[in-house]
C-alpha cells in the first residue's frame, strides 16, 4: 500500500474522529480537568506551558490532515460535477474552472448571471405573451369560436 493512501486513510479517520461529539467532549474534560488541577499547581508557569504546548501540536497537526482531506473532497466533488457537465447539455468550457484566476472567474460569473437573467427575462414574456393569447381566446363570441373551428 502506497504512502499516500495509507496518510489518505489516516486523514480521514482522524478529521471523523476530530469532528465527532465524543471528541469535543474529551477534549472539554480535559480542559476542565486541566483548569480544576491549577490550585494544586499553584496555577504555576508549568501548568499553563502544559495547556498551551498540547493544544498549539494538536492544532499544527490539524490543519495539515484538515487539509489533506479538504483538498481530496473538492477534487471529488469537482470530478463529479465535471462529469454531469460533460454528459449534460452544459457547456464542455465549465470543465476545469477551478484553476482559473479570480479575475477570470469573474468574468465567467458575470456571464452566466447575465445568461440567467436573459433566459429568466425570455421566460417571463413568454407567460405574458400565452396568458395574453389566452385571455384573447377567451373573449372571442361563441359564434366566432364555432365558424373558426368549422373552418379548421
Amino acid at each position: 500500500m502506497s504512502f499516500d493512501k495509507v496518510f489518505a486513510a489516516f486523514a480521514n479517520r482522524t478529521s471523523q474522529a476530530a469532528g465527532s461529539p465524543w471528541t469535543f467532549c474529551a477534549c472539554l474534560a480535559l480542559v476542565l480537568l486541566w483548569a480544576l488541577s491549577g490550585p494544586v499547581f499553584g496555577f504555576s508557569e508549568t501548568w499553563q506551558l502544559v495547556i498551551n504546548t498540547g493544544t498549539t501540536i494538536i492544532t499544527f497537526l490539524m490543519v495539515f490532515l484538515i487539509q489533506n482531506t479538504q483538498n481530496r473532497d473538492n477534487a471529488a466533488v469537482q470530478a463529479k460535477l465535471d462529469d454531469l457537465i460533460l454528459t449534460s447539455a452544459a457547456e464542455n468550457d465549465f470543465v476545469g474552472i477551478e484553476r482559473l484566476t479570480d479575475r477570470e472567474l469573474k468574468v465567467l460569473r458575470e456571464r452566466c448571471e447575465a445568461r440567467s437573467k436573459a433566459h429568466r427575462n425570455l421566460g417571463e414574456r413568454l407567460d405574458a405573451e400565452a396568458e395574453r393569447r389566452a385571455t384573447r381566446r377567451r373573449r372571442k363570441p361563441t359564434a366566432v369560436r364555432k365558424r373558426a373551428a368549422k373552418a379548421a
